[in-house]
């Protein structure tokens, strides 16, 4: 499938490789490199497929809130999928946010790809969905913008990868986006007509985000409290893919905000093969977190103060362990000389949770297998 037997492969080959199947393909959002190794070791045990991921938020071309420019991405997860020796993964950009979509702001977004393609992504994920016209007349404009946006995107990717193949996803509807009445979900003709306009300007996506009732991240109650993620929208989401199948328009759903969702209902419920692709990232965040309480307290606790003293200004009202889950986040790039300098046995600790944990995301998405049917679509 390539020259390098265990650097990325494209987001297509994965993609098009387990459409038709019952399966899931999880993708990562790695923001503290060294769980990568225990995902990797998961995913070759189980003979499943992986796609690796950073959202521009937390990579670009400053670092993002990782600390990880995509160079540096890019040379952490080639390292890892090398020590393990693992051939069926993808090197993906989450997540490329457009917010105004004028002319500075996609300019902008063409460096951050260009240093994506130099790095040696084979996926990316255009994330135009803030683009909205809530006083369109008809569905095709309410999406002009994101349409437009995306096109000029998707076709800059294909000239700057030369003809070498690449995943894509698009995005319609905001992602955990509300009004007075609470998560706005995207409809089924909005979806179509999305996906219809994108093919009529040569653009034939892979996957397709959809809001769905998903959130990213923690979920909380009333008291600050992290609850189990419910809301995602199965009937809906079927509804969509329905849609999608009915008027031959051919994208799998890219399910995103899964950390938090209890993965027994995923195991159960979720429609895989509807679903192609399912984004876990805040977990992976999580896993670090939680080692460096057992293992490295004095670091956490560093982490902690340093992310309340910082937050707790800017969110009046909330406790703290809301604060701290929802901006923890922001301390990776502050304290990445230290989270990369931690002992080998802290390393080791986070490698093992993160392995364990795979199995279970890779058993709860139907992917146990998923890399050998990915390997045969390919030949």
């Amino acid at each position: 499938m390539k020259d390098n037997a265990f650097g990325p492969i494209s987001g297509s080959t994965i993609l098009n490789g387990v459409s038709g199947k019952k399966a899931i393909v999880m993708a990562a959002n790695v923001r503290i490199a060294a769980v990568a190794k225990g995902i990797f070791q998961a995913a070759k045990d189980t003979d499943s497929a992986v796609i690796m991921e950073l959202a521009r938020s937390e990579c670009d071309l400053k670092g993002g809130y990782t600390g990880m420019t995509p160079k540096d991405f890019s040379s952490k997860m080639n390292a890892a999928a090398q020590a393990v020796k693992f051939d069926v993964w993808a090197l993906h950009a989450d997540h490329i946010t457009i917010k105004k979509g004028d002319a500075a702001e996609v300019e902008g977004t063409k460096q951050l790809i260009d240093a994506q393609v130099q790095a040696g992504y084979t996926s990316f994920a255009i994330d135009a969905s803030h683009l909205f016209n809530f006083e369109g007349k008809t569905v095709r404009e309410e999406l002009e913008d994101n349409i437009r946006v995306t096109t000029e995107l998707a076709r800059y990717i294909k000239s700057r990868m030369n003809n070498r193949e690449f995943g894509l996803e698009v995005e319609v509807g905001e992602i955990g986006r509300k009004d007075t009445g609470g998560l706005i979900l995207t409809k089924p003709e909005e979806a179509v007509e999305y996906i219809r306009a994108l093919n009529e300007n040569n653009v034939f996506p892979h996957a397709l985000a959809i809001a769905n009732g998903s959130t990213h991240g923690h979920t909380y109650d009333a008291l600050g409290n992290v609850v189990e993620q419910l809301s995602i929208d199965i009937p809906q989401t079927k509804a969509i893919a329905e849609a999608l199948r009915k008027n031959k328009l051919h994208v799998g759903i890219a399910q995103h905000g899964i950390t938090g969702t209890p993965r027994e209902l995923i195991n159960l419920h979720f429609p895989k093969g509807d679903i192609i692709k399912g984004n876990v990232g805040t977990f992976w965040q999580d896993v670090a977190f939680n080692t460096f309480k057992i293992y490295e307290p004095a670091l956490y606790k560093e982490i902690q103060d340093w992310t309340l003293e910082k937050y707790r200004p800017l969110n009046p009202g909330k406790k703290d362990r809301q604060i701290f889950d929802g901006n923890c986040k922001m301390a990776i790039k502050e304290f990445y000389k230290q989270i990369y300098s931690v002992e080998e046995a802290t390393e080791q600790a986070m490698v093992a949770m993160a392995y364990a944990e795979s199995l279970l995301f890779f058993r709860a998405f139907g992917a146990y297998g998923s890399a050998l049917a990915v390997r045969k679509s390919s030949q």
